[in-house]
C-alpha cells in the first residue's frame, strides 16, 4: 500500500514538472539564442521532472531507472535500425505520392545538431521509458504501459493542437506508435535503457529534421510519418507478442487419476 502511495505521488510529480518546465524551458529558449534545429531546451523537462522525483523518493526512482524486470533483451539493435526505416518509408511514400524527394540543409554544423540531439531525446526518454514507462508496467502488460506514455507524450507537445485537427491526429498516432516500439524493444532490458531510447528518438529527429516538412504544419508529411511509425509498430507487436507467447511457460497440468484397481473376480467354487 506504500509503495503505491509513493508510484502515484511521483507519478503526478513527475508529470506536473514534465509539462510546466518544459513550458517554462520552450518560453526561455529565445533569450538564449539556441537554434531549435540544434536542441530545444524543452525536451529536458521530463529530466527535471525525474530528478525532483528522485529527491524526494531517492531509493524508489533508483529501482524505477534500473528496471523492473531482470533479465536481459537482445533487440537493442533492431530498435536502431527500425529508426531509419520509418524515416525511409514516410520519405519514400512521400516522393511517391508528390514526385518530390526533399531534403533540408541545416543551417549549424551537423555533428553539433547530432549530438544535440542525442542530449536532447536522452533529456526526454529519462522520463519517458526510464522512469513512467516501468512505473506503469508494474501494473500493467507491455503494450497498454507503452500506449498510455505514448499518449502522454504526444500531448505533452501541446503546440500540435494548435494546427490541423488531421496533422494533430497523425502526430498522436506516431508517438503512441513509437512508444509501442520502444517499450516492445526495452521489455526486459536493465543496462542501456536510456542510449537505446535516446538513440532511437535522435535518429527519428535527425530524420525528419533532413528530410520531412513536419514543423511547417505541413499535414501529409506527418500523416505519412504517423502512418509509417503505426506499420512498424505493428510489426513490433505481431513479433514481440508472439514471442512472449511462446516463451510463457505452460500451465502444469495435474496427473491423470489412476485407474480404480478392480478385484478379481474369483470364480464359484462348486
Amino acid at each position: 500500500m506504500r509503495r503505491n502511495s509513493v508510484d502515484i505521488r511521483a507519478m503526478a510529480l513527475f508529470l506536473t514538472v514534465a509539462f510546466v518546465a518544459a513550458g517554462a524551458l520552450g518560453a526561455l529558449q529565445p533569450a538564449t539564442r539556441i537554434p531549435s534545429e540544434v536542441i530545444q531546451l524543452t525536451q529536458f523537462g521530463p529530466a527535471l521532472g525525474v530528478g525532483l522525483a528522485a529527491l524526494l523518493w531517492p531509493g524508489r526512482v533508483r529501482e524505477l531507472l534500473a528496471g523492473p524486470v531482470p533479465g536481459r533483451s537482445r533487440q537493442g539493435v533492431l530498435l536502431l535500425v527500425t529508426a531509419p526505416l520509418i524515416i525511409a518509408l514516410s520519405v519514400g511514400a512521400y516522393a511517391a505520392l508528390t514526385g518530390d524527394a526533399r531534403s533540408t540543409r541545416p543551417g549549424a554544423p551537423f555533428a553539433l545538431i547530432a549530438a544535440a540531439q542525442l542530449i536532447g531525446a536522452c533529456g526526454e526518454e529519462i522520463g519517458w521509458r526510464c522512469f513512467l514507462q516501468p512505473l506503469l508496467r508494474t501494473r500493467v502488460g507491455p503494450l497498454a504501459a507503452s500506449v498510455a506514455v505514448g499518449v502522454v507524450w504526444g500531448v505533452w507537445h501541446v503546440q500540435v493542437f494548435a494546427g490541423h485537427p488531421v496533422y494533430a491526429g497523425a502526430f498522436m498516432t506516431a508517438t503512441v506508435s513509437m512508444s509501442v516500439v520502444m517499450g516492445w524493444a526495452l521489455e526486459g532490458r536493465r543496462a542501456s535503457r536510456l542510449l537505446l531510447a535516446g538513440g532511437f528518438h535522435a535518429l527519428i529527429n535527425l530524420g525528419m529534421l533532413l528530410f520531412m516538412d513536419e514543423e511547417s504544419g505541413a499535414v501529409l508529411p506527418m500523416v505519412l510519418f504517423g502512418a509509417s511509425c503505426l506499420a512498424a509498430a505493428g510489426l513490433w507487436t505481431w513479433t514481440s507478442a508472439g514471442r512472449a507467447r511462446s516463451a510463457a511457460p505452460e500451465p502444469a497440468q495435474a496427473p491423470a487419476p489412476a485407474p480404480a484397481r478392480i478385484p478379481p473376480i474369483m470364480d464359484d467354487v462348486r
